[in-house]
């Protein structure tokens, strides 16, 4: 993103958040837009879609702590060099002032009585891609001294992993080997699933009712239609279900998708409903639930 944009994109107000919120509340307020304006619940609708690109742009910046003091001093002095690396749907890192962004280099030396090639200077940017490709993987686009340059990014990889492209860095100053371009990839967070190693983790809400009668529900899959379960007869809070092969998708294999039910407690019930749970209740066995608890923690 150049520095034009910075100036004129206010994130914190993109967001809702002042210029001081804490990284919980950042995340917090990202995730709640993120899972109102998401494309899927708005298909077809540009502005929903512009919106939520908006709102990844600024949670991409303001959740990293050195783009969020750049993104501040930027915005404070009202311009300053920043080279575009673009992303996916113009989404993605920049390479930020060029001179604090190379590193390494791998200097020549003198030897054999000769000044040997210099290696060229290596170049670092980062890119953000979203979870459904840090899933399935994917190919972005950046630009690099003004070219294009296609990364493909494999199925699985983790927030926060490197990705080399070698001989895309800084030209040698005297004919020796190009630099490498080192990017840091960010996984921008799914308001609905989780990362679990190779295994997928969303957690299902079920009614009291479906709990104990068991039923079968619909289960989201991510970038796939909704795959129906079986709530098995007395299903306790927590208990995970699994559909194979909707996980992280390798060459050789996949992983899975977890299921965790999470069973809801209605906060109110009309006259009739009690009754009826008070005569549910009066059926079942007597027991103390909290019997093995107690004792287990010695204090009987």
């Amino acid at each position: 993103m150049a520095s034009q944009d910075w100036i004129e994109k206010d994130f914190y107000k993109i967001l809702g958040v002042t210029k001081g919120v804490s990284d919980a509340d950042l995340k917090k307020a990202y995730r709640k837009l993120a899972k109102d304006n998401h494309p899927d619940l708005h298909p077809g609708d540009q502005a929903a879609e512009s919106r939520f690109k908006d709102i990844s742009e600024a949670y991409d910046v303001l959740s990293d702590v050195t783009e969020r003091k750049e993104y501040d001093a930027v915005r404070a002095m009202g311009g300053g060099a920043r080279f575009q690396a673009g992303g996916r749907g113009g989404q993605g890192g920049g390479f930020e002032d060029v001179f604090s962004n190379f590193f390494g280099g791998g200097g020549g030396g003198f030897g054999g009585g000769g000044f040997a090639p210099q290696r060229g200077q290596d170049l670092t940017t980062s890119s953000s891609v979203d979870f459904i490709d840090s899933i399935h993987g994917t190919n972005i686009k950046l630009t690099v001294s003004g070219k294009p340059v296609t990364l493909k990014v494999p199925a699985g990889i983790q927030d926060g992993q490197k990705l080399k492209l070698k001989g895309k860095g800084q030209p040698s100053p005297n004919g020796g080997q190009a630099g490498d371009l080192v990017v840091t990839i960010k996984v921008r967070p799914h308001p609905v699933f989780t990362r679990d190693g190779d295994n997928v983790r969303v957690v299902v809400p079920v009614t009291f009712a479906e709990a104990v009668l068991g039923a079968v529900i619909s289960v989201p899959v991510l970038g796939g239609e909704p795959v129906k379960l079986k709530v098995a007869p007395g299903t306790p809070n927590g208990r995970t279900l699994r559909v194979k092969g909707k996980g992280v998708q390798h060459e050789s294999h996949q992983g899975d998708l977890l299921a965790s039910v999470d069973i809801l407690v209605p906060n109110r019930i009309s006259k009739k409903a009690e009754e009826a749970l008070r005569a549910f209740d009066s059926e079942i066995p007597v027991e103390d639930p909290r019997a093995t608890l107690i004792s287990r923690a010695g204090l009987l």
